[in-house]
């Protein structure tokens, strides 16, 4: 089990994971960041999210990955 951080940011600034949370490998880690993304664009709120990404690090602070939460939400019609 390795400890990973959440943290989201945008233009304006960035909402840090203090907690963390014990991931068993990469795909679970890929898993709740996605888990994440949409819990927070489906919360009623008007936050525009498709210029947010969410920044995947370790213990040390190392980032392993970004996902754009553009990503996830697809293209706009």
């Amino acid at each position: 089990m390795t400890q990973v951080y959440f943290h989201c940011s945008n233009t304006k600034g960035v909402l840090m994971d203090r907690r963390g949370t014990f991931v068993s490998d990469l795909i679970e880690a890929c898993e709740e960041a996605t888990r994440r993304v949409r819990s927070l664009v489906a919360a009623a709120n008007l936050e525009d999210w498709r210029q947010w990404a969410l920044h995947v690090s370790d213990e040390a602070g190392d980032e392993i990955f970004v996902l754009p939460f553009a990503f996830v939400l697809g293209n706009p019609h």
